[in-house]
């Protein structure tokens, strides 16, 4: 289930864009397997302070089918994330009252880029976040 993941393993630059932001905002995100490879360990770094550093981690759940991504950052936020890599396409989505979130990128080799949207009312989405990304090795 998480072989598809394969492809995401390395370190990549980042260029994030967010409507609350003037610019560009750089950073990294590093990809890499827990020791057994049952879980992917994603670890991302910005020097901005809107942007919070974060680690992740990427596996099956306790029960039922699918992949969870646990996430962790610098503000003390833990989210609890569905994700899928399907077909070269990344998908991450969170249902919250308030505060739904979703994600999307089509994977290409050395870069690609994703978008992340929110809805605060149930199918009011809207763009929230835009990544590049680059691969550094």
């Amino acid at each position: 289930m998480l072989e598809p993941f394969d492809a995401l393993i390395g370190t990549w630059y980042t260029e994030a864009t967010h409507p609350l932001v003037d610019g560009v905002v750089p950073g990294s995100i590093t990809f890499e397997w827990l020791e057994g490879g049952r879980f992917l360990i994603q670890r991302s770094r910005t020097d901005h302070e809107l942007f919070p550093d974060a680690i992740c981690v990427i596996g099956p759940p306790e029960a039922g089918d699918g992949l969870l991504m646990e996430y962790f950052d610098s503000r003390g936020m833990r989210r609890t994330y569905g994700i899928s890599l399907d077909a070269g396409v990344l998908r991450m989505w969170r249902d919250h009252p308030g505060f739904d979130q979703r994600f999307s990128a089509t994977l290409g080799s050395d870069a690609f880029e994703g978008r992340w949207q929110l809805a605060q009312t149930p199918g009011d989405w809207r763009d929230d976040l835009r990544v590049s990304y680059r691969r550094r090795d």
